[in-house]
Order: C-alpha cells, then structure tokens, then sequence
C-alpha cells in the first residue's frame, strides 16, 4: 500500500490560522479518499508558516470494483418509466434483464462500477480541496481565480511505495504538483526532490526547517528556560503566545535580552501587554525583586552573530514601546493626582454603553446602586461596595486602557490605589469583571463579589429589559457568560441570595434609566418647541414606550428561567443530570409570583438538593423507587381521570386487608415524620435517605395488593395511600421529572 504527501507551499499563513488548517486539510482529504471507495491507515497533518502538509500512510492503491443490482419496472409498464430507469442506470435496454417477480416480470439491471487509481482520485480530491479550502481570509493574486490564505507557489503531491514515487497528476491554475519543495527562506532557499515522508521531514530539518508545530514550541521553551535559569531569572509562562511564536518560524532561534532600567517600574502586566501584543516577547522575571526585567525574543534564522544584531534591533524597538507605556502611566497617575479616580471617571457620561440603555456614567450608578443593596447579603460593608462600584470603570478613560484594552480591571486597581483607596475597593475594582471564563479565579472578598454581581446582573436586566436577549448561537453581548459568572460567584461562595429579589431591584433600576431617558427626550422637544420648532419634527418613541410597558414580573421570569438553564449546563461537568436540576427547581412562574421566590432563585439550596437527589438516584433503593413511584402515580393519575374526583385525603390503615399494606402506612408515617423537619433544616441528605427507605415497602405493596379491587371502598382507600406516596416523595423533589 503507498503512502501519500502532500504539502502546500505558499508565502507566510497568519500562526492564528494554521492549527484550524491542519485539521481542515486532514478532514477533507481523508474524507475525500474514503468517500471515493479507498481506505488508509493513518493521517498526520503539520504546518509552518510557509506549508500545509498532510502524510497519509498505508493508503490502498486502487478502489474496488462494486457491482450494483437495481430493481426497475415491470416489462408492461409505460415506455417512459423505462426511459427514465435507463437514463438513471445509464444503460440501454439490451442490457438489462427480465426476472419473474410476485407481480410479474420486471427489468433488472446490473450497474458496474469499475475501481479507480488512487492517483487519479488523490488528484480529483486534492483539487477540490484547493480550491474550496476553508480559509477565514483569502486572497487572489495575479491574474488567476484561485483563492488562497497567501499566494500559493507549489504543490507536492506524491504516492510512494517500495517502488519509489509517484507524483499525482494536477494541474490548478498552472500551478502543477510535483515531487520538490524548498528549505528555509534565508538559509536553504534552493529546491530539492523528494520520494516519501521520512525522506521529506529528514531533508527539511537539513534544510533548516522544523516541520512539527509541536517540536518548535518544545525548543522555544526548552531554550528560554535555560537563558533564564542561567540568570537566576524564570519565564512567564504564557502557551498562547507559545503557539502564536512557534507558528511564526520555521528554525527558532531563541534569545534573551533585559529591560532599560527606566522602564522597570512600570507595572508588570504593562510590561507583559505590551511585549507580548506588541512584539510577541516572552517576559521573565527576577524572584528576587519580582519584577519583570527581561524578555525572550525568538528569531528565525541563524546568524554569524548568534543574534546580537537582531537583538539589539529588537532591544530598540522594545524601548521605544515601553516609552510609549510609561508616557500613558505618568499621564493617568497625573489625572489621578489632579482629579482623583472619580474625576476620571466623570468622563464616562459621554461615553455610550448602550443606545437604548444609556452611557457608561448611568450603569455605573446603577451598579453602586444594586451594589449597595446587595453588600449586605454577602457580608459587605454597603460604603465600601458603593465607592467600589463608582470607580470599578474609571480606568476605562485612562490612556493605558485605551492603548491595552485587556487590562482594564488590572489597571484600575493600580490607579485605584494610587488615589489611597481601601484596598478592598482596590480589588473589588480589579475583580468585578471576574470570572470572565470557566477556568477564571472567582473573588471571594465580599466587597469585590458585591460588585462583581452587580455588575453581571446589571448587564443581564438590562438587555431582557430591552429585548435583546442570546439566540441561538448568537450571543453579541455575552449574556450567557455573565449568567454563568453569577452562578459560580453565588456557588462557589456559598452564597444564600435570593435571586429574584435581586433581579427585580436591578430591573427597578433599569427601568428608572428608561424613563429618565424617555422624559429628556420629552424635555428635548419641549424645549424645541418653545423656540419655534415643527412640533411633528419630534415624537415620542413607540420602541420606548412599549419598552417602559412591559411587565416587569414576566420579563423576570424569563430571565430567572435562563439561569435555570445555565445551571443545568454548569452542572452537568459535575456529573448531575439537568432532569435532576429540573426535580428540584419549582417552576419559574411560581418564583415570579412572588419577590422572596418558593427556593428555585436561592442557586445554593437548589445545587444542595439537586446533589443530594443525585446520590440517592446512585443507589439501588433511590433507583428502583423512581419505578414505584411512577407506577403510583401513573395509576393514580388515570383513576383521577377516569372517575372525576382526586384522590388527596382521607387513606385509613383500618381499611387495610394484607400486612404488606399495613406495612406502607406505617413506613409513610415514618417517612413523613422524617422528611418535614429535614426539609425545613435543609438536611437534603437525610430527607432524600428517608424517602428512598419507602421503596422496599411500596414493592412489595404493589407485589401483593390489586388497587381496582371489587370493593369501591378498599378502591377508593388504596388510591388515597398512592395519593400519600405521590405527596410524601413530591415534598421532597419532583420525581415526575425524572427520565427513564
């Protein structure tokens, strides 16, 4: 069987698409072959900055022969079902033949598909991938048709066996396959052949060229590693830019420099933002003072300095960014110095949030203002949680912020304690965007969870007040990552917070905002007026009106049902299943009924119970009672139907006939006596154990009791116990819920 290589090489592919274009490219071409009747044993696909190369091993020659048999009409038909079986069998009709059939003679035809070369389908699947390859961007260049990430310049395309190579026929756009590639831009510019996989990788790495992704990103940091050990130094680990580096070179050659002193005292994450976003630099840091002091740059090729001229050209470069930095730094702490934190973030009532919720200065009196309300239901002092969330944004106006968007938050709590700030407020201004994803550290410090959940709820309200809710897979605004961001600041502080109380001042909020908007509108157009204009240049707005109209409680509800959803989907990492989280939520309307809520908006209590019913479905008693209580509730609930009347009362053990009912009554007493103060202490455990007790009981019940006896009395009787059973398991979770 030969093994296929294929590369593509082109001028540089971006390092942010190549991982993405190596799975593409060993999907379709694989998919391709298989698709085409050939089979292969193995696939590997690899990427530097200038090919895409793809090495398929054990892949068969040819594909098989397959013989089709296909059923057409009877010989009576008319003529033009016969011209229509012909036309899609693609024979005449001297080749098919007559068979007798149940319901007479029918033509039969007999399809044969010869196999193919694997280089002609290698060549038909190959070209329809380059053409149609699914690049983010994509580029045409002279005066051709193609589209490629950047110029493509070859292509190498050979099948090999123990007879040698061959290449794959193709032609695209004039570029024509072959069994050549070229080294190293720099060092190896010069063309050369090649007959397989293990004679192209051992060629290119002579050539100065390192094939796999993986073994460069392993040598960049082997090598920093070592510079900075040899210092007493470490690096800054960072595997993003590890990648984006190693997809950048084809022969890294690693090298460390050190920071000007001047620029020492900037923060490190300014350090950090802007060698890495600028320069893609590597930080390392001294454990001795813990500041950032040095950087590790890779090049691409080798020089007969050993890269003290790139270095020092990098070293230059590196100064002058920094110097830009440092201007930005000495700027802000001038603003701050002058205006205090709140003076800069004055500026943000010109700066919009929202078209239909406002500026960024009106959020954030709505965050203080739910940011106090919520203080004291995490243990937080209400001044510190106000003065916090004033100044959480403040740094969004700063000169730092608008040159490295990602470090708002961080700078914020520099500046936050350059104005000799609490150190709670400095924090709480540097973790109110937290956790942004599901692997983010979640604050614990109540000021900074105070202002945290504000701020996320405030986000939420907001657009479910104005409609503009995720759909789909659309979520422009990350509602669903602020929901989840509130669900783990609640979880994983063990919170006690009902949501829905929550939810609607902040909504009391929003709507505050909405209608001081819709009266300076109306105040706009007074004025207007007054001074002579048409008053039918200006009307009110239908969109505003009907936003202030909405029901507040339905809105809620709403959004009170999406977290639902998002806790299912938090949860189910931890093993629970959503029909467990949907047993112990009280249905969303029931919450909205009521501001304090029945326990579906307390997040804590839900994951305690939803857990607590998860380990009792684990055992054997709390599986099989799932059973038993469907069995009675099923029959209670088609006798109900069945005769008009429910059966909620009135069950009485005098009327009972065997020991084996007896014996319920008596475990149903037990069980209830256990589960109500168990429920009401919140020990889920034990109310759960208590109630997966009742399954031995209700078995055997079941085993030697007939419910629809003769006698309407015993009937009427036995119904009433299931009705005690579908009572006393319903108090503790909606077993109804429960699948399977």
């Amino acid at each position: 069987m030969p093994d296929l290589l294929i590369e593509l090489f082109s001028e540089e592919i971006p390092a942010r698409m190549q991982p993405r274009a190596r799975a593409d490219l060993q999907k379709l071409i694989t998919d391709g072959v298989v698709e085409a009747g050939l089979t292969y044993a193995h696939a590997g696909a690899f990427s530097t900055p200038r090919r895409l190369v793809l090495a398929i091993e054990g892949l068969t020659a040819n594909s098989p022969t397959l013989r089709e048999e296909r059923k057409g009409p009877r010989t009576d038909a008319p003529e033009k079902a016969l011209d229509g079986f012909l036309r899609a069998t693609g024979l005449s009709k001297d080749q098919l033949e007559i068979r007798d059939d149940k319901k007479g003679q029918v033509y039969f035809a007999t399809i044969e598909r010869p196999g193919r070369p694997a280089t002609e389908i290698v060549a038909e699947v190959l070209e329809h991938t380059i053409r149609n390859f699914p690049w983010p961007k994509s580029m045409r260049w002279g005066a051709g048709s193609l589209r490629w990430v950047r110029p493509l310049h070859s292509i190498l395309a050979i099948l090999s066996d123990e007879a040698g190579a061959t290449i794959v026929p193709l032609d695209v756009d004039g570029i024509i396959a072959g069994d050549s590639t070229r080294g190293h831009r720099f060092m190896a510019p010069d063309a050369f052949s090649v007959g397989g996989f293990e004679s192209y990788a051992r060629q290119l790495k002579a050539a100065k060229v390192v094939l796999d992704s993986e073994s460069r990103a392993a040598t960049i940091w082997h090598d920093a590693q070592q510079m900075a050990f040899a210092k007493g130094w470490d690096v800054v680990e960072d595997k993003g830019l590890l990648a984006e580096v190693a997809g950048l070179v084809e022969w890294p050659l690693t090298l460390m420099g050190q920071i000007d002193d001047e620029f020492l005292d900037l923060p490190p994450e300014v350090l950090q933002t802007s060698m890495k976003e600028h320069q893609k630099f590597f930080s390392v840091k001294n454990p001795k003072t813990g500041r950032i002091e040095g950087f590790v740059t890779v090049a691409n090729r080798e020089t007969a300095d050993h890269g003290a001229t790139i270095l020092a050209g990098n070293q230059k470069v590196l100064s002058a960014r920094l110097s830009d930095a440092k201007f930005f730094w000495e700027n802000d702490q001038r603003t701050i110095k002058t205006h205090g934190l709140e003076g800069m973030a004055a500026g943000l009532d010109a700066v919009t949030f929202h078209n239909k919720l406002g500026s960024q200065g009106e959020r954030i009196r709505r965050i203080e203002s739910l940011a106090r309300e919520i203080a004291p239901l995490v243990g937080a002092s209400p001044d510190l949680a106000s003065e916090a969330a004033r100044v959480a944004k403040a740094d969004l106006r700063s000169e730092m912020v608008y040159e490295f968007p990602e470090l708002q938050g961080v700078m914020g709590r520099y500046y936050a304690k350059s104005a000799s700030l609490d150190d709670r407020v400095a924090d709480a201004v540097r973790d109110h965007y937290a956790p942004l994803g599901p692997s983010d550290a979640v604050p614990s410090e109540p000021v900074s969870v105070a202002v945290a959940l504000a701020d996320k709820i405030d986000t939420l309200t907001g657009f479910w007040a104005i409609d503009e809710k995720p759909t789909g897979s659309k979520d422009p605004f990350a509602l669903r990552r602020a929901a989840l961001g509130v669900i783990r600041l609640v979880l994983e502080n063990g919170l006690r917070v009902g949501l829905f109380s929550v939810l609607l001042r902040s909504m009391e909020n929003v709507d505050k905002s909405l209608r001081d908007k819709s009266n300076a509108a109306l105040q706009e157009w007074l004025s207007s007026v007054s001074k002579g204009a048409d008053p039918s240049e200006f009307s009110s707005s239908p969109e505003l009106e009907n936003l202030l109209a909405t029901d507040d409680s339905s809105v809620l509800a709403n959004l009170l049902s999406f977290f639902h959803d998002r806790l299912k989907v938090f949860l189910k990492d931890q093993g629970i299943r959503h029909d467990v989280i949907d047993a112990v939520l009280e249905p969303v309307e029931s919450a909205a009924a009521s501001a304090a809520g029945p326990g579906s908006d307390d997040l804590t209590l839900v994951v305690k119970r939803a857990q607590a019913l998860s380990q009792t479905l684990k055992t054997e008693d709390g599986a099989n009672l799932i059973q038993g209580f469907k069995r009675a509730n099923n029959i209670l609930t088609q006798a109900e139907e069945k005769d008009g009347v429910e059966y909620s009362f009135g069950a009485d053990v005098k009327f009972a006939e065997t020991p084996e009912e007896k014996a319920l009554f008596a475990a149903l007493d037990a069980a209830e006596a256990q589960i109500a103060p168990a429920m009401e202490s919140e020990d889920f455990a034990t109310a759960m154990a208590a109630m997966a007790d009742l399954r031995s009981p209700i078995d055997a019940f079941f085993e030697a009791v007939q419910i629809n006896t003769d006698s309407e009395v015993i009937r009427r009787n036995r119904l009433n116990l299931l009705s005690r059973i579908r009572q006393i398991c319903l108090s503790v979770a909606d077993l109804t819920r429960i699948e399977g």
